[in-house]
């Protein structure tokens, strides 16, 4: 079955991706991420109001298989953080794009999201895993 790359958000190669409104992005962990995971069951989410490095790790995700560092996209300060994840890890498997999420990030080097992948790029990087 092959991943979902949702049109209009940016990724990264350590498949976290970022949907970008103004100087805000949200973000969380993509459909092939889940699927190589398997059974979310607990996520250790970043503190709002902590300053998050692009490319460094700002969470953790435990899955039945596996526990994996969540990155960080992108540069800035965490505003907000799903706390529904707390109770319900599973949502990422069921709505990693939607209601899934895991945080939400006041950009400070808004320039870094050119370095990351549109959804032609990512699809290609996950085909040819």
């Amino acid at each position: 079955m092959s991943s979902k790359v949702p049109a209009g958000l940016k990724y990264s190669k350590e498949h976290e991706w970022v949907r970008v409104d103004g100087n805000k992005a949200v973000v969380g962990i993509t459909d092939h991420a889940q699927m190589q995971l398997g059974d979310i069951v607990f996520v250790d989410l970043p503190k709002v109001g902590a300053l998050v490095q692009s490319m460094k790790p700002m969470g953790v995700i435990e899955s039945v298989k596996a526990a994996s560092d969540i990155f960080s996209p992108v540069s800035g300060k965490v505003i907000a953080a799903n706390g529904e994840l707390v109770k319900t890890p599973e949502i990422i498997n069921q709505d990693c794009y939607g209601k899934g999420w895991i945080a939400e990030i006041e950009l400070s080097q808004p320039d870094e999201l050119n370095a990351l992948l549109d959804e032609k790029a990512y699809a290609a990087l996950i085909s040819e895993a």
